[in-house]
């Protein structure tokens, strides 16, 4: 995996975001490029702030999912770790040399302008809402890869319908390999999911 090809991604990773994950990852996988995020790896011994650190620099791009800024329930505390990582991203950019400075990166968030009140430093920035709809959200990566990074990708109904022919194909593959239909719908561990993406580009592209 080279820092060229390397997409971080910043996000949730509660069962409410997976939907929303999936189809991020499958057409960054359709690009050609390489989605790293920290659930690609589950070591219970490795300090999670190390780990982020070392994506953020061996990434060139990044999408970094903001929708869940304010607090679900009066009493919450505010979802920060996604502007933090963020900042880190930002932080490379702009102060760790020459070789970061063609470093790239794709905000998302839920609803338009949403952000404003919480991370007003991101006044003027260019954000892209996907209305936590996952086919939104695949279109949305979808345009930022073609116009921002430069990759050829069939057009949002075409690449929807072909993420369609994959997650029908994956679901026969998990009840073929044991899983039960409801597993194969909510409890595929990412991981595994990112292997089944990568075997079927292979095969498909």
């Amino acid at each position: 995996m080279g820092f060229d090809e390397n997409v971080f991604i910043n996000c949730p990773y509660d069962e409410d975001y997976f939907p929303l994950l999936r189809p991020i990852l499958f057409v960054i996988y359709f690009a050609g490029l390489t989605p790293r995020l920290a659930l690609e790896r589950m070591n219970s011994g490795e300090a999670r702030i190390n780990k982020i650190a070392e994506l953020v620099r061996d990434s060139r791009y990044a999408i970094h999912d903001l929708s869940r800024l304010q607090a679900d329930n009066a009493g919450d505390y505010f979802r920060m770790n996604m502007p933090f990582e963020l900042g880190l991203d930002v932080g490379c950019r702009l102060f760790g040399g020459d070789e970061f400075q063609e470093k790239c990166c794709l905000i998302l968030e839920g609803q338009p302008y949403g952000y404003q009140r919480a991370l007003s430093d991101m006044s003027n920035s260019d954000l892209a809402a996907h209305h936590n709809d996952p086919m939104k959200a695949l279109v949305k990566v979808r345009h930022w890869l073609v116009t921002q990074v430069g990759v050829g990708l069939p057009g949002p109904s075409a690449l929807i319908d072909t993420y369609t022919d994959f997650h029908a194909w994956t679901f026969r593959q998990l009840i073929a390999n044991g899983f039960s239909e409801e597993d194969a719908k909510e409890d595929v561990p990412i991981p595994e999911l990112m292997q089944y993406m990568r075997d079927w580009v292979a095969s498909n592209t």
